[in-house]
């Protein structure tokens, strides 16, 4: 299967907006990096549409066309009728205009395949030879069946979507030669067609949005053009496909006998909804037309990455099929030949569920060992924490996605911390009130917490420094500070958190040590005093017996001088 979504790596923040909004839960993440499991997924594109890092890339063929172009090809665009919502014209026959100065040959509606593919189910509505029917226009709703609720493929019309249907169409008018382009709002066309890629039906699928941020690379203003008529005439039935229940509305334009309940679907959630109660036959005989977006394929993620509201897209459809209103079907030429039926096939996935004791196991890996621990708050991505312990156990999750659970750690050690290092921390509000303090800072300045707390940090020490290090926000690092009302001397950092508008200080007792220096220059002074007196004596008692050992006294002084320049020296760097 094709890779059409792809992560950037290195750029994921672990917001796991994506995995929240993923319907088939086909992303995994490891090592802090997000990738789609292509087994598991419907092709939707809600988790590019909800990522906020924009690293969700959807494989492109804007490239493969220009080629397709250069190369002199005649090269066929297929446009979906939600065109019309999509940009904002004056005429519809400007984006005719508009595709052909960026090099396409041919543009016509995919309208002319809705139309075709309207016709064949109709005849299946009215055979009634289905318990139910399923409608097979949109590639998602279609994987959401094939992967995550094989039984009911049996309902599923065996018809190719309008697109297929169209691109055999112009195939076989315009020849195996010819490069046949589909354009929508639906990311998920990209893998149908290449699905088709053994007959070439269609060569590559550009998105609405692809297409508006080519037209804005060669500067093209669509609103600027003349319009131009569509190479092929296109007609009601099919212009109305990607407005909400506008499928079979349409099959139920002829008089035919109706055996279903027809219900429209739309949205992955609703569209998992009904799938469940026709798989457990809480409903029948229904004829159901699923979409995976919301509002249908005007709500596809797909369409320009502009402003533009769903209802004013919706309304633009809307308006442009009722100009259709008075172009009711006609003849579409389908050629008798060609073959528009559709296989489709199990691609169940074989996931290995874990035991219950499996299951515990994991949930008390997260810090869950009762009912009540178990918060299923959805933050990790996933419905329930039981939901969550699964995944984990098939490698498609991690324990330490589960916030509360990891704010839980990350708050009892930062209590470890802050209660029991060795060293004074306070926290300051911009006005130096006092938000909190250690144990430590307790023990020493001798004042409970709760009797500082919300008070100025000045009703205790001095506030110089914390006034400096907000004013300059500037960290103070290291610096020697004495409080003699305390008899106490800190080596302080005193950092400015600029977000949370917090000063925090973080202060190491060097009381003792500092009264040791104190200890041990005075003994150091006494030693240079009782050198002094020594080498004095020594001089005395050297000149007296001078004159008797016929020596110098002068070796003697250099000596005693140099112990008590040593011990001057050592003094000095007290």
């Amino acid at each position: 299967m094709v890779n059409l979504i792809k992560f950037e790596k290195g750029n994921c923040n672990n917001c796991y907006k994506c995995l929240r909004s993923c319907p088939s839960k086909a992303i995994k993440i490891i090592g802090d990096q997000a990738e789609i499991v292509t087994e598991r997924c419907i092709s939707c594109g809600y988790c590019q549409s909800v990522c906020p890092q924009g690293i969700i890339k959807i494989m492109s063929s804007v490239e493969d066309v220009k080629e397709a172009i250069r190369d002199g090809k005649k090269v066929i665009a297929s446009i979906a009728p939600s065109f019309a919502g999509a940009f904002d014209l004056n005429n519809e026959g400007q984006i005719v205009t508009a595709l052909k100065k960026l090099g396409f040959d041919v543009v016509e509606e995919t309208a002319v395949g809705a139309e075709i593919v309207s016709n064949l189910y109709s005849k299946y509505i009215e055979e009634g030879t289905y318990k139910n029917l399923i409608t097979t226009s949109c590639p998602s709703a279609n994987y959401l069946i094939e992967i995550y609720y094989p039984s009911l493929i049996q309902y599923m019309i065996p018809v190719v979507s309008p697109m297929i249907a169209h691109g055999k169409l112009l195939r076989k008018i315009y020849g195996m030669d010819s490069y046949v382009v589909f354009i929508g709002p639906c990311i998920a066309k990209k893998l149908e067609a290449n699905e088709f890629q053994h007959d070439d039906t269609i060569n590559s699928v550009l998105t609405f949005d692809e297409i508006a941020n080519w037209l804005k690379e060669e500067k093209i203003n669509i609103k600027e053009l003349e319009p131009q008529n569509f190479d092929t005439e296109s007609y009601k039935k099919g212009c109305a496909f990607p407005i909400k229940g506008g499928i079979l509305a349409n099959c139920l334009d002829k008089n035919i006998s109706n055996k279903y309940e027809m219900i429209q679907v739309d949205g992955v959630d609703a569209c998992k909804d009904i799938l469940e109660c026709i798989k457990n036959d809480l409903i029948s005989g229904v004829c159901v037309e699923l979409n995976i977006c919301k509002g249908s394929c005007i709500g596809g993620p797909g369409m320009p990455k502009d402003e533009t509201n769903f209802y004013i897209r919706e309304k633009r459809v809307k308006d442009y099929v009722r100009k259709k209103e008075k172009c009711e079907s006609g003849e579409i030429c389908t050629i008798e030949e060609l073959d528009f039926s559709k296989k489709f096939f199990n691609k169940e996935l074989k996931i290995e569920i874990a035991s219950e004791e499996e299951i515990q196991k994991i949930l008390r890996s997260m810090g869950k060992y009762k009912k009540e621990d178990e918060l299923n708050c959805n933050s990790c991505g996933y419905r329930t924490c039981r939901e969550k312990a699964q995944a984990v156990y098939n490698g498609m999750s991690e324990i330490s996605m589960c916030l509360p659970f990891m704010r839980a750690k990350a708050e009892s050690i930062r209590n470890v911390i802050f209660e029991n290092t060795p060293n004074v921390i306070i926290l300051l509000d911009e006005n130096m009130n006092v938000l909190d303090f250690n144990p430590k800072a307790e023990l020493l300045f001798g004042i409970k917490a709760d009797e500082i707390k919300n008070k100025p940090i000045s009703t205790l020490i001095e506030d110089d420094y914390f006034y400096k290090v907000k004013e300059s926000k500037k960290n103070l690092i290291g610096q020697k500070i004495s409080y003699p009302q305390y008899g106490l001397v800190f080596y302080a950092n005193i950092v400015y958190l600029e977000e949370q508008k917090i000063i925090m200080a973080i202060m190491t007792d060097v009381t003792a040590e500092e009264m040791n220096k104190k200890e041990l220059a005075r003994v150091k002074a006494e030693t240079i005093n009782g050198a002094q007196k020594v080498i004095e004596k020594q001089m005395r008692v050297a000149q007296e017996i001078a004159s008797l050992l016929g020596e110098t006294t002068a070796e003697t002084k250099v000596i005693l001088t140099k112990l008590k320049e040593i011990a001057l020296g050592e003094a000095g760097d007290i």
